[in-house]
């Protein structure tokens, strides 16, 4: 089994303008590098780059090379809805410091694989560094098969990762198969909290998980734990994790839900989101605390 990996996907804190609040911003990233998680990914999805404009996105690529370059692994997304965009912007964060980008695939048209084949061949071979590719097929609508996956890692040696969000094992399984045989260093990682384990038992690299936004010392504990093969520890963090996943339930845009919970546990910060996601409802915070004080309360026993 491999050394597990940990990630955040970042959330990216806005003033009430809808601005990057770059104060705030340096507050999460500490809070994540001391709470221990093996890197950070700055603007996927959680990160509402989708909502940022360009200038926005270079100021956040700045302000983090600066802070976190050289303290953690960082990861920038820097996904564009044609090659050429891709490029400019991952070349920016790679010329800024970035240990690699993080790029999913335009959106909006259903594309076949010869047309994602295409757009990820461009922007491997124009770019100044490493890179992941990202699977999200909700988003997108459609997926980064593993066959695709293989026939681009033939061609690109700068490939070196891939997320695959998806709410089930089967498809990364089927990634691993394909692919790790012939490119045994390959990154393979999830993107939903709970598959850490399952996805390295599997012969992957860990996951890039959003709650790890809240509680970065526990994601770093439940490494820690399968590294050392403490495997009780592990299944009584997965225990909590399992209980935490009830996070992304309490809405359909759980942003603002993982930020207010960000709050709630005293990050100097405001769950202010880009339009037009709406703050959290009185109800969806009582929800977020009840499952915060069950994770705690288990923690708690665990150490």
């Amino acid at each position: 089994m491999k050394k597990g990996n940990y990630f955040t996907p970042v959330v990216t804190a806005f003033d009430e303008s809808g601005h990057p609040d770059m104060d705030a911003n340096r507050k999460i990233w500490e809070h994540l590098i001391a709470g221990g998680v093996d890197g950070l990914v700055i603007m996927g999805s959680i990160g509402e780059f989708f909502a940022m404009s360009r200038e926005e996105k270079e100021a956040v690529i700045d302000q983090v090379t600066d802070f976190a370059g050289g303290r953690t692994k960082l990861y920038i997304g820097t996904s564009c809805m044609t090659p050429e965009e891709t490029v400019e912007l991952s070349n920016y964060a790679l010329d800024a410091g970035a240990d690699a980008v993080m790029v999913i695939s335009p959106y909006y048209f259903s594309l076949s694989d010869e047309n994602v084949e295409y757009f990820y061949d461009e922007v491997a071979a124009n770019i100044h560094g490493d890179m992941f590719l990202y699977n999200f097929p909700d988003r997108t609508g459609y997926d980064l098969s593993p066959e695709v996956t293989r026939n681009l890692l033939r061609k690109h040696s700068n490939i070196i990762g891939y997320k695959d969000t998806l709410g089930n094992m089967g498809h990364t399984r089927k990634l691993l198969c394909t692919v790790m045989e012939e490119f045994p260093d390959f990154m393979v990682l999830s993107g939903f909290d709970e598959f850490f384990v399952h996805n390295l038992l599997g012969g992957g690299s860990g996951c890039i998980g959003g709650l790890s936004n809240i509680y970065p010392e526990l994601f770093a504990s439940w490494v820690r734990a399968v590294d050392e093969k403490d495997m009780e520890k592990a299944s009584g963090i997965q225990q909590i994790v399992d209980g935490l996943m009830a996070i992304y339930d309490v809405s359909a845009t759980f942003i603002p839900v993982i930020k207010r919970a960000m709050v709630i546990r005293g990050i100097g910060m405001r769950d202010c989101c880009k339009k037009p996601f709406l703050p959290v409802s009185e109800a969806q915070d009582k929800k977020i605390r009840m499952i915060m004080k069950e994770a705690e309360q288990r923690m708690e026993k665990l150490s």
